[in-house]
């Protein structure tokens, strides 16, 4: 796998049109928190402007979701689904066993926008069973470290595109 500048999300069409229209109305939005900002600017003092910097820093909350929206969604692959090659990529519905543990887990492998609002975890090809699992095909065990520095083993037991 090469990893390159500039990262592709896989979305469904589903995805991408939910993701589009929350960009939409972030940005018609903007007017309305430029006016919160000149209602409380007119207030007075605005070092003690509580409403002032809320409204400021709403506005720095929303303006850096706006840029996460454009670049996710200028780089995208829309509707267009992984074959099924039984390996791990974005893009697929994941059922694994961890070593020592009968119980299957089933996540779909993405990013959080691509699962947001679906009834399946999502778990980002960048976390570390994420990235442990990239490219492992069904079968086959991989290993990865846990945040207290443990190692943990899991076994990739099926592999299928997600369908929304």
């Amino acid at each position: 796998m090469t990893v390159s500048d500039t990262k592709v999300t896989w979305l469904t069409q589903d995805a991408y049109d939910r993701l589009k229209q929350e960009l939409d109305e972030l940005i018609e939005n903007r007017p309305v928190i430029a006016a919160k900002i000149n209602d409380s600017r007119e207030e007075g003092d605005l070092k003690e402007n509580g409403g002032y910097h809320a409204a400021r820093e709403e506005q720095g909350q929303q303006e850096a979701r706006i840029r996460h929206l454009q670049e996710l969604l200028r780089t995208a692959k829309v509707g267009e689904a992984p074959k099924n090659d039984g390996r791990a990529e974005p893009g697929m519905v994941l059922t694994i066993r961890y070593d020592g543990d009968d119980d299957e887990e089933t996540f779909l492998l993405a990013t959080r926008e691509e699962g947001g609002g679906g009834d399946i975890e999502v778990y980002s090809p960048e976390s570390p069973l994420g990235d442990a699992l990239l490219g492992a095909a069904e079968g086959e065990s991989r290993e990865y470290e846990l945040p207290n520095g443990n190692k943990q083993k899991v076994t990739l037991i099926k592999v299928v595109p997600y369908g929304g």
